[in-house]
């Protein structure tokens, strides 16, 4: 079947790219258009693209709706587009159709895109049908400058699979002004005993967000709330929820597993820490904006990232929503790891254990990803679209917009004068940001995504659970077993062997100090 045939059938309402001039290509000098500032020179340069030719081509590209990584997508392939006469197709499907929308080309040997942006913990399930990024590729300026850690995440088997244009980690997010205001500080005093910090642990976290929800605190009129967090079910909500599970049942001193027990592949998820943190999930909701429990990633970065929220935690977006030139609360907002926890579940001696300074857990996730379809029949100009796309000049001006999704991911994003002397970031909060990020990129205990064959169905029924304790349909205890119960019979279906082969590679990277 012709990709077109495909797309029809699928019923594909997005917007296209087919955007080669008629008056000719358009020469690199004209990126300042897009809003970029300035060519970079290296291997796929707005310079170096506008070289290439390919008139008379057409390159389909699959990604996430619009605005979250779909609105770069769309951006840099009208930019291709016009750079190299090509004809391109951008595809935006919502996240809680994107796996099946990959996935199904695939399994039926169709050649239905050439490009794909995914979740990396997909990876489990589509290293097969993923061609190798070209030694060339891997050694430009852009690959080259790569931390560690996100080059693992593009690496499967020993071969880069995936192509690295987004470094992503969940830390917490607050508004530094209302923080350090005196006369916030005293009413939180007065109400709790207390004195006003930044939260150290999860119960620290719904403490100061119940006290700072439903009143007016910034002055602008309207009520204002403690805590914006994803909580929509098919949106990332299983991404949230690990965050605040992950300090009660990462042990820093247990190894073989977080999902799941590396030897016996017996679910964890619900053992006393991973029930701890939905408890303390669905207690959370207290301190919501209205139709906060329905809050998808979008919402999240504009309610904290409009100065609606006096803290959130995910991915950077939020953060970079609020740092926007004519974001009213730029420069007032900061940052630092996701609060811990002082019990954590042992489940070597089925005991909770005491830490005196709050046990954390980094949680590395997964983030957006690309790669080239092994069926692809336009390799050469795929891989340049998504060099380009990641070239060190998009890569500046997307990582200024919160809702494009593309965070810091390149050693030379982790220098506090890229956000304060290049981007005009306060100085100190461009300082602690940049620790943050250092912090979680090089700490000891780390949680990676569960990537695994299987994986979209693993998350779907870890969300199901979560989402019936949010509404009330069952106790967390509940939720999580019936999850575990539905884990074990994912495991039988795809096979013990096969997940905990892929699975030792995650518990690799957790368990390595």
């Amino acid at each position: 079947m012709r990709k077109q045939t495909l797309l029809r059938s699928l019923q594909v309402a997005t917007a296209t790219s087919a955007l080669a001039l008629a008056a000719g290509m358009a020469s690199a000098e004209d990126y300042t258009r897009f809003g970029i500032e300035e060519d970079i020179p290296g291997m796929c340069s707005y310079e170096s693209i506008d070289a290439k030719d390919y008139s008379g081509r057409e390159l389909t590209i699959i990604t996430h709706a619009i605005p979250v990584i779909g609105e770069p997508t769309k951006l840099h392939a009208e930019q291709f587009a016009e750079l190299t006469g090509a004809e391109v197709e951008v595809v935006h499907v919502p996240f809680g159709d994107l796996f099946q929308r990959i996935m199904i080309p695939f399994q039926t040997g169709q050649d239905a895109y050439d490009v794909l942006f995914y979740a990396s913990l997909w990876v489990g399930d589509f290293n097969p049908y993923l061609a190798t990024v070209p030694e060339a590729y891997r050694n430009s300026s852009g690959m080259q400058g790569l931390t560690d850690t996100t080059r693992d995440v593009g690496m499967w088997g020993g071969e880069m699979k995936q192509y690295i244009m987004d470094g992503d980690r969940h830390y917490l997010k607050f508004r530094e002004d209302i923080f350090s205001d005196p006369e916030m500080q005293a009413r939180f005093l007065e109400e709790t005993g207390r004195e006003l910090t930044v939260p150290e642990t999860w119960e620290e976290y719904n403490e100061v967000a119940k006290v700072f929800s439903g009143w007016d605190w910034d002055g602008d009129g309207e009520p204002n709330y403690g805590s914006a967090e994803v909580v929509k079910r098919d949106d990332l909500m299983f991404s949230a929820f690990i965050s605040r599970a992950a300090p009660y049942a990462k042990h820093p001193d247990v190894e073989g597993g977080f999902f799941f027990d590396l030897e016996t592949m017996e679910p964890l998820i619900n053992n006393p820490g991973w029930v701890r943190g939905l408890e303390l999930f669905v207690d959370a909701q207290e301190a919501f904006p209205p139709g906060g429990t329905n809050f998808g990633l979008g919402d999240e970065i504009f309610s904290f990232g409009g100065g609606e929220t006096l803290m959130s935690y995910s991915w950077d977006d939020a953060l970079i929503q609020a740092q926007q030139e004519d974001s009213p609360i730029r420069n007032e907002v900061n940052t630092a790891m996701l609060p811990g926890a002082r019990e954590v579940w042992n489940r070597e001696t089925g005991e909770w254990d005491t830490f005196e300074e709050p046990n954390r857990a980094a949680y590395i996730t997964w983030g957006w990803t690309s790669a080239v379809s092994e069926a692809s029949q336009n390799k050469d100009m795929a891989f340049d679209y998504l060099c380009f796309f990641a070239n060190e000049a998009n890569t500046k001006h997307d990582l200024q917009i919160g809702r494009f999704g593309v965070n810091p991911y390149r050693a030379g994003h982790f220098d506090a004068e890229f956000w304060a002397g290049e981007l005009g970031w306060d100085p100190d909060m461009a300082a602690q940001y940049v620790e943050t990020l250092q912090s979680i990129d090089g700490y000891d205990n780390r949680v990676f995504d569960l990537r695994v064959p299987g994986v979209g169905q693993f998350m779907t029924s870890l969300a199901a659970g979560v989402a019936e304790a949010v509404a009330g349909q069952s106790t967390p205890q509940e939720a999580l077993d019936g999850v575990a119960e539905e884990w074990t019979q994912i495991v039988e279906r795809i096979g013990p062997d096969r997940v905990r082969e892929a699975y030792a590679n995650v518990v690799e990277l957790e368990d390595a100090r």
